[in-house]
Order: C-alpha cells, then structure tokens, then sequence
C-alpha cells in the first residue's frame, strides 16, 4: 500500500543557527531523491525549508516547475509533486522545518490544505493554498469559497482547540462540514494539524485522502500527561486495525525511544525506526504540537 504522503524530511538549524541542514528521512523507494536532499543545506530564504523559515509559518508549493525548490529534476524522477514546509518553533526559536511530499500519479487521491486566520483581518479561519491531486473541481472551490468561525469544521476545531483532530471515515463525521462534496469526490481519511508560526496569524495544515491512498498507513495522536510522566494515546486511525479511538495506550516516557522523549522535552519533530507493526511502513513521523510553549501532544504517522 501506498501513502499519499509519499517522503517525509526533517530539517535541523547548524550550531551557528545560519543554515537548516538535513536531520532525518523517510524516502520510501525514492532513493536517487533521498540521495540528493541528505548531501543538502539550506539558508534562510533558500530552497522550500528555507522558506518557511523565513516566513515564520507553513509553506505549500502545488508544483516545483517555476519555483524557488532546488531539487526539482530528483523529485521529478521520484514521481514527486507537491509539497508543504512546516516549521516549528519553542521561544520564538526555529526547532525544525518538517517538509512531506505528495504524488499526483493516477492511483493518488487527496489534498494539501493550508488554512489561515490573519488575526488582524478577520474572526474566521479561511484556505490560503491547496493542492487537490486526482480530485473534481467543485471539492477545491468549496474550499476556496469556506470561512470557518472558530471551532467549526476540521480547520476550525484544531485551530479553537489547539489539537490535532484525526477522521478516519470522514463521511460519517459531523465535524467536516464538506462532507457530501468529500464523499462524492472519495475522501475517506483526514488530519488537521495546528501549526507553529512567528506572527499573529493562525494556521492549520490538514491533509485528506482517499481509502486506495490514505494519509498514511497508521495516525496516531498521543497527549502528553506530564505530571505522570507519560504519553496517552487520545485518538487514532490504522489502514488494518480501522478506529483506535476506543483503547487508551500508556507510553510511560522512562520506556519510549530516546527520540521521542527529545520531541516531548525540547518540541523537535523526530523519525523512528519501526519493528513489526500491522500498519507495516518503516518509519514513524512525530510531530508536537506546543501550547505556552510546552508540548503539548504528538501526530504519529506511520509511513
């Protein structure tokens, strides 16, 4: 099975702070590409990743051809389309830039949708870009057309709750709104991400697929419970095992990997290497989400 999240980076600041240099991976069967971004660095402005570093906030790019992304000719070879940098921030501080890359061959169906409420502009929350790859028109103007107040669809409720909200039947759900126009154009699975930025302004990254190409093979969103020292699954959704909502899972942090122990402490997102798991996929994508500058939960994505 085939994700639509098709690579996944993570890009780490140098020691000086003057350059993102490459940190960790997940490339999938596309290793001439995997090649070409590990021997790379990036300055603030250059490249995607630099990008986003410089703006403060996510950045998506809905093709490479005409761009500013450096790697254009590998990612084409790769069958890479698309793509979204998000940078993440303790302090004011740049931890990370996560970028995840996407594929518009004929078996992928899904979108790239980065949402924005400019603080000073507006009370709702409205799309600034999307990428609809294998979809219908009509899905991405309703989307265009859409002002979500605070709390109100997928957008909008990660953005009132500071969370990560996970669908795995989004036609089933009450809380997507587009849901006839999603069921219609055969998006099943979606995850709202609320984003770090240095400004006023709001954002949320959300992600939607099809059943053929889901986001990817397993979501997972842990809550940090500091004062047990633990990870609490919340919510979840698995390509094999279906709905995780209903089992709450203990990770106490003295038994997690190392590396996700540094994503609760310090807010950097971090790759692990998988063992057996039903979901298969070789790595797993952490992702934190701060309040106050605290994390306060994980997206897991098994790629």
């Amino acid at each position: 099975m085939k994700s639509f999240i098709r690579a996944a980076e993570i890009w780490l600041p140098a020691p000086d702070r003057t350059l993102l240099e490459f940190g960790a991976g997940a490339f999938g069967d596309a290793l001439s590409f995997a090649a070409v971004s590990r021997a790379m660095c990036f300055g603030r402005t250059e490249g995607l990743p630099g990008d986003a570093w410089d703006h403060g906030h996510p950045i998506l790019l809905k093709q490479f051809e005409g761009s500013h992304f450096r790697r254009t000719s590998a990612a084409k070879v790769a069958g890479l389309t698309c793509a979204v940098a998000v940078p993440f921030f303790v302090k004011g501080e740049l931890t990370a830039v996560v970028t995840l890359f996407g594929s518009d061959d004929h078996t992928s169906k899904g979108a790239v949708e980065l949402w924005c409420n400019h603080a000073r502009v507006s009370s709702d929350m409205t799309l600034l870009d999307g990428y609809y790859g294998g979809l219908p028109p009509g899905f991405e103007q309703i989307s265009r057309d859409a002002y979500l107040p605070r709390g109100m669809g997928l957008p909008g409720l990660a953005w009132q709750r500071d969370e990560v909200v996970i669908l795995g039947q989004v036609d089933q759900s009450k809380r997507f709104l587009r849901g006839e126009a999603a069921s219609d154009a055969g998006i099943r699975r979606a995850v709202a991400l609320p984003c770090h930025a240095t400004g006023h302004d709001s954002y949320v990254l959300t992600l939607l697929s099809g059943e053929e190409t889901p986001i990817a093979r397993r979501m997972e969103r842990w809550v940090v419970e500091r004062s047990q020292a633990q990870l609490v699954r919340a919510a979840g959704y698995c390509e094999v095992e279906g709905d995780l909502g209903a089992s709450r899972q203990v990770l106490k942090l003295v038994d997690a990997d190392a590396l996700i122990v540094k994503a609760v402490g310090s807010g950097v997102p971090v790759l692990t290497e998988l063992g057996a798991n039903p979901a298969g996929g070789q790595a797993c994508l952490w992702l934190p989400v701060t309040v106050d500058d605290k994390v306060s939960e994980l997206l897991a994505l098994y790629l």
